[in-house]
């Protein structure tokens, strides 16, 4: 049973969750996984505001177990 792609490359939630407390591996994270989603408009603001993003993907993650905002 194939699933629909969830936060950091597929992995679990609490993975996820671990890597996006820490602010330079949720950033870094964040810009590859939008990249390998193809939403450009999403990579370059989260290369701009950093710090913004770095709040919104720790809250999606947490709350819907995925990234959703410009993801």
């Amino acid at each position: 049973m194939a699933s629909k792609q969830k936060a950091y490359f597929g992995l679990s939630w609490i993975i996820s969750l671990i890597l996006a407390i820490f602010p330079v591996t949720n950033i870094v994270l964040g810009i590859v996984t939008r990249a390998m989603r193809g939403n450009w408009l999403g990579l370059i603001l989260n290369i701009i505001l950093a710090p913004i993003f770095y709040v919104i993907d720790l809250v999606t993650i947490i709350l819907t177990k995925d990234l959703k905002v410009l993801a």
